[in-house]
Order: structure tokens, then C-alpha cells, then sequence
């Protein structure tokens, strides 16, 4: 009997599963990836030799309006490690410049005053002043068109610096091959009428916009162009590992670093496929399982190696419950899946709705395999999503066994469901 730990809120749920039954466990070598150094180590050092560019200090020079751009609370960047280095790196070169502190927060809800403590410390939320993006109440400037043909719409307080510099994480991305670097930009400061044009529904459909991929990838080529546009000229993005530790950092030009830092990922976090008629997985813990809109990552690995017509079980937390409405009402309205996705492929890029990416995507699960879910989400709210709700792990093997028929389904175990790029 193999005991197996699953990524939940800010602990594990344990699952045992029978050795028969287990086909593997994909999980990312970062998990046991020893770096040289502490975090902060790791960091400077990247700042010490930027891929691309001048190192930071020398940039700062001269600048009087430097805007960082800040991951939301939606993803664990280790701030407090990242930001006092960057400031530092800064007053080396310009010791009077002003940073204001942009939050990249796309199209999610704002963050709280207690999560940017938490996020940046508060001293520094004493210190330096902090704009919260609202993708549809900030004031933005249109810079251009996107190659897929949308408004370029930018947070002006972005367009108005004099250097535009980023913090952030890489990690695998379901539709978009990688977070990190060109995002920080878009969708992070975008109005919300960009993001629609390039989350339509004939991108998200690319089987290039996949987990792990760049190449010919739509969405990503527009994210790419955004941050050019928009004059992004340095980050630092890092690497962590289950524990949220910084393993590797890289920093300077923002393709170009971004680009070798997913290098480093792709080698750490390429799985196989282990085909099985159940996947268990889950979306990686806090903070990236506070809703069931953002569980929908962890489902799409588990989706790369369930069979079809078998079953996901994924283990998210979800304590804001689902995360967006206009997701949750799509799903709740209408109970013919096929006919949804008929109506999302229908559409032109101009016509797409809010979170339709997210529900295109999910849906697509849907069709695939019956999802479980073990959350402290309403058990209603999940079913209402077109899902099965669990109380714990045990009970949703036995409910996928009742769906399946038996109890002799193979098993293939994610306990990090968006640290893995699951490989055919």
C-alpha cells in the first residue's frame, strides 16, 4: 500500500492507494533539486548577471519614476525575498529614486490590504505606494494592436514609467506554456476588453496553447509583443519548489531570461503520461488553490493522463469559493456541455465573455472524465459545476470506483497538479 500526500490549502491530504492499482506518481524534479546558496543567494545572483540586459543598478540610473510590477495574491512569489534585493539593486545606481508598486492582478479580484502584508511585509506597504490594477475601472492608454488583431489597453500608471521592471514565478501554465516574465504585463495590467480578444476561444482550442509550450503559441506570442509594447525592461522571475523555496532565479530581458528560465522548468517539471483510469491531483496548495476557477490548472494534468471516460479526483481547498461568477453561472445555466462548447467555438474573439477561457477549458474536462472534487466548497456550488463533491480523499476513490464499476482501476497519482508538464 503506497501512503502519497496531496498538495491542500496549506497542508497535504494523505491517500492511500494499493500497490496494484498504482501505474506511477508524476511529480517534478524540483522537489528534490538541492540549489547552491540560501534564496536570497540565489536571487542576487541572478540580479548580478542578467540575461540581456545591463544589470538593474546601471538601468536605474537617471530614472526618477520606476513602476515594479507585482504578482497578485493569486500566486506564491516570494516577495519579501525578491523586492528588498531589487530596491537595493536600484539605490546602487539611483539612491533618490521613487518605485511605486503595481499589482498585476489581471482579471482577478483585488487584493486585501492583509494579503499584500502578508505578500511584501508591512513595512514595505508603509513605504513605498502600491496601485491595485482593476482590468476594468484603472485608467489605461492603448499602445497598439495585438498581432491577433486586439486593443492594446495598458495600466497608465505602467505606460507613465520611466523604467518598467517586474518580479514574478515560472511555473508551467495551462494554455498560456509558462507564467512568468511577458505576463507580468499581460494579462496582468491589461484592460479586460484586450484580455478577451486574446483568451478567445479559437486560441484557447490551439494545440499549441498548451502546458509547456511557446512555440506557435498564440496566446503567448500576443503577451510577448504586450510587454515589448509596453516597455518592460527588466524582471526577476524565480523558481520554487513544493515548499515554496526559491531554487533557481533569473533576471534581465524580459523574453530572453523568461526564456531560459523556462528552460530550467521544462527540464525539472516534463513527466511522461502514465495512462490510468483514475488521476488524483491537485492544484498545488496555497495560494493556488484558494477557488475552483483556479483549479481548473490542476485539472488539465490530470486530463494529460486519465483515460478517457475515467476519473479526476483533485484535492483544492477553495475557501473563496468559486471564484468567478460569470464562470459559476455559465456552468449552473446550462447542463448540456456539448451545446456550451458549441456556443464558446461559436464566437468570434471580439465576442468573447468574461472567464469563457477558463469555462472553454474546463468543459473540455468535463467532456473527457468525470471530475471529483475533495474542497470546503459548498457541495451545491460544486455540483452546480457539472462536478461530484467528496468529504475527503478515501470517499472519492471509493465514488470513483461506483462511477468506474469496479475497484480494480488503475491509479496514477499528481501530487502537484500545476507543477508537472504532463508529456504524451
Amino acid at each position: 500500500m503506497a501512503k502519497i500526500d496531496f498538495f491542500y490549502g496549506k497542508g497535504t491530504l494523505p491517500l492511500e492507494i494499493p500497490d496494484n492499482r498504482l501505474q506511477g506518481v508524476l511529480l517534478s524534479r524540483a522537489h528534490d533539486f538541492k540549489p547552491e546558496g540560501s534564496e536570497t543567494d540565489i536571487v542576487r545572483r541572478a540580479l548580478e548577471n542578467p540575461i540581456g540586459t545591463p544589470r538593474l543598478c546601471e538601468m536605474a540610473k537617471g530614472k526618477k519614476n520606476i513602476v515594479l510590477l507585482a504578482s497578485d495574491h493569486t500566486r506564491p512569489v516570494p516577495s519579501k525575498i525578491i523586492f528588498p534585493l531589487m530596491v537595493e539593486e536600484i539605490a546602487r545606481g539611483n539612491p533618490d529614486a521613487k518605485i511605486t508598486i503595481l499589482i498585476s492582478t489581471g482579471c482577478h479580484r483585488s487584493t486585501t490590504k492583509e494579503e499584500l502584508e502578508a505578500k511584501f511585509g508591512k513595512q514595505v506597504c508603509d513605504t513605498y505606494p502600491i496601485v491595485l490594477h482593476d482590468c476594468d475601472k484603472s485608467e489605461v492608454v492603448s499602445i497598439g494592436t495585438l498581432p491577433s488583431g486586439g486593443e492594446l489597453l495598458v495600466n497608465k500608471t505602467a505606460i507613465d514609467a520611466d523604467l518598467l521592471i517586474a518580479e514574478g514565478f515560472i511555473e508551467p501554465h495551462f494554455f498560456a506554456g509558462f507564467s512568468g516574465g511577458r505576463k507580468s504585463v499581460f494579462p496582468g495590467v491589461t484592460n479586460r476588453m484586450s484580455v478577451m480578444a486574446n483568451h478567445c476561444s479559437a486560441f484557447i482550442d490551439d494545440p499549441a496553447a498548451r502546458t509547456g509550450i511557446l512555440e506557435n503559441n498564440p496566446i503567448h506570442k500576443d503577451m510577448v509583443y504586450a510587454a515589448g509594447a509596453a516597455k518592460l525592461a527588466f524582471i526577476v522571475n524565480v523558481v520554487i519548489d513544493s515548499d515554496k523555496k526559491v531554487i533557481n532565479a533569473i533576471a534581465g530581458h524580459y523574453d530572453k531570461a523568461h526564456v531560459a528560465g523556462t528552460e530550467f522548468v521544462r527540464s525539472m517539471a516534463g513527466v511522461k503520461a502514465v495512462p490510468a483510469d483514475i488521476a488524483v491531483t491537485t492544484n498545488g496548495g496555497y495560494p493556488l488553490d484558494q477557488n475552483l476557477y483556479q483549479a481548473v490548472k490542476g485539472m488539465t494534468a490530470a486530463e494529460a493522463t486519465v483515460k478517457k471516460g475515467g476519473v479526476i479526483i483533485i484535492a483544492a481547498r477553495c475557501e473563496d469559493g468559486h471564484g468567478g461568477e460569470v464562470f459559476y453561472e455559465t456552468f449552473k445555466a446550462e447542463k448540456d456541455l456539448n451545446r456550451m462548447m458549441a456556443c464558446f467555438m461559436g464566437r468570434k474573439a471580439e465576442e468573447t465573455i468574461p472567464d469563457q477561457w477558463q469555462s472553454q477549458i474546463f468543459a473540455r474536462v468535463l467532456l473527457w472524465s468525470t471530475v471529483i472534487m475533495v474542497t470546503e466548497a459548498p457541495k451545491q456550488m460544486v455540483e452546480d459545476l457539472h462536478m461530484r463533491w467528496a468529504p475527503s480523499m478515501n470517499e472519492a476513490l471509493k465514488m470513483a470506483d461506483d462511477i468506474l464499476g469496479h475497484n480494480k482501476g488503475t491509479i496514477t497519482a499528481i501530487p502537484d497538479g500545476i507543477g508537472v508538464i504532463v508529456l504524451p
